[in-house]
């Protein structure tokens, strides 16, 4: 019965380790960029979009397929960078399997 008993408190230990590394993803950001940074996107590791900045050389008025190409692919960089931020931050307590639900 103790081993049972512990175990449960090392079970308990380790989800609240986690959801306080969740949590953690929160305040941890990660950047995305394309056309050599001339469009950038700053996301945090729930992959809450925060911040896009474009410089004025992005914008070109008769090719706007080029900056929604830009701006598509520095999200898409932004998002990879955010999913390897939370599969090494949870990874840990995971064993780098993924749980569906938990990032």
């Amino acid at each position: 019965m103790n081993n049972m008993n512990q175990m449960m408190k090392q079970v308990k230990k380790m989800q609240e380790q986690m959801m306080k590394a969740q949590e953690q993803l929160e305040s941890k950001t990660v950047e995305g960029t394309a056309g050599g940074g001339v469009v950038s996107v700053t996301m945090n590791g729930h992959k809450k979009l925060l911040n896009i900045v474009i410089k004025p050389e992005a914008v070109d008025p008769d090719d706007v397929e080029m900056l929604q190409d830009l701006v598509m692919t520095a999200v898409n960089d932004a998002l990879t960078k955010a999913d390897e931020l939370a599969n090494q931050d949870m990874g840990k307590f995971t064993g780098g399997m993924k749980i569906p639900g938990l990032f």
